[in-house]
């Protein structure tokens, strides 16, 4: 049984209410010394706190996408060969069809960056329309946060059924939505290029290669964009700036800090010049960049988004920012934060031609 499973989450729901009945119905029953009553007592109560503990600590691994799997969890997931990873060419990789709103999922091996993970992908209705038979569409790439999957934006984000609401509203256009694993063979770079991990790489080059090859998508700038949280906020607004040619927008949700993480890169320079804040300041090409955040999110404060404003000031960037009153570091608040950063994306991004 999958540890983000809902099945697993209600059997620990159900788990804990039983555990509460049957005590409150034992309780008085319970026969012998007092030793013996105080133990099953104890038992009893213990019981119901670790059932009851686990449905919170579930909750907040689901809400926060903390562990992954079993593996993940006990520490059993194995990194040794995480550079020479296996699969398959863009060319020849082979998209199998999820059980949720229709999305496509593959795992490919990128020839740039000699990274493999999964990619999930969705084409909205109008990709299949005679009507559109002959367009290609824009692309939105989006980043989940570390610890996490592409999986948690369909089983915590709530993708693709909050995108398609805001396009049957008419208040997007149709984008073809990819979600890429953003730290290949669970290793956080911050998407950036290490001499043995070329993650800016694989996200730049591999996968928007993956996808040109598979799906009929614009050529340029104009036509790709992304969005992401947490970690995938800071990788968001990171790549436009240093893939400017590639990424013409990007959308920041509650991100990372700025000027980059010290448990991640902690070379100082390595740090420093992939900062966005850095990067904003040296970057020649017009990109266009939403920063949105919580006032209540003690992880990506206000703070980090006006210190990068400051130094977008003569900057060829537009920078448009969002803070909200309230919400913390969690799907809640991201949740309220898609529909504003869709539609600037859609503002800035072509629509499918």
């Amino acid at each position: 049984m999958s540890l983000t499973g809902t099945p697993f989450f209600v059997g620990l729901i159900v788990a804990t209410v039983v555990a509460m009945i049957g005590t409150i119905a034992l309780w008085p029953r319970i026969r012998g010394p007092r030793p013996a009553r105080w133990l099953a007592h104890a038992v009893m109560i213990g019981l119901c706190q670790l059932t009851a503990i686990s449905v919170v600590a579930t909750w907040i691994n689901n809400s926060y996408g903390l562990y992954a799997s079993w593996d993940d969890l006990m520490g059993n997931t194995d990194n040794t060969n995480a550079v020479a990873m296996p699969g398959p060419p863009a060319k020849r990789a082979k998209f199998n069809h999820s059980t949720e709103g229709g999305v496509l999922d593959t795992y490919f091996h990128g020839q740039k960056s000699a990274l493999s993970g999964q990619v999930l992908v969705w084409t909205p209705p109008q990709y299949d329309e005679p009507a559109y038979k002959n367009k290609r569409f824009p692309v939105i790439m989006l980043l989940h946060g570390v610890p996490g999957s592409p999986q948690s934006w369909l089983e915590h984000g709530g993708m693709p059924g909050a995108f398609s609401t805001l396009l049957n509203q008419n208040k997007v256009h149709p984008f073809i939505l990819v979600m890429p694993v953003v730290n290949p063979g669970s290793v956080d770079t911050d998407c950036t290029d290490l001499p043995n991990r070329k993650v800016a790489t694989w996200m730049s080059v591999d996968v928007p290669d993956l996808i040109s090859h598979k799906f009929r998508t614009l050529q340029g700038a104009s036509g790709w964009g992304l969005m992401g949280f947490s970690t995938g906020g800071f990788c968001a607004a990171k790549l436009p700036l240093q893939y400017p040619k590639i990424f013409g927008a990007g959308a920041a949700l509650d991100p990372d800090p700025l000027t980059g993480d010290k448990s991640v890169l902690p070379d100082s320079t390595v740090r420093r010049v992939n900062s966005p804040t850095y990067l904003v300041r040296h970057v020649k090409s017009h990109v266009n960049l939403f920063l949105t955040t919580s006032r209540e999110d003690r992880l990506s404060p206000p703070s980090y988004i006006t210190q990068f404003q400051a130094a977008a000031v003569s900057s060829p960037v537009t920078v448009r920012t969002l803070f909200l009153p309230n919400g913390g570091h969690n799907y809640n608040t991201w949740s309220t934060e898609f529909p504003p950063a869709f539609a600037w994306l859609s503002q800035w991004l072509s629509a499918p031609h």
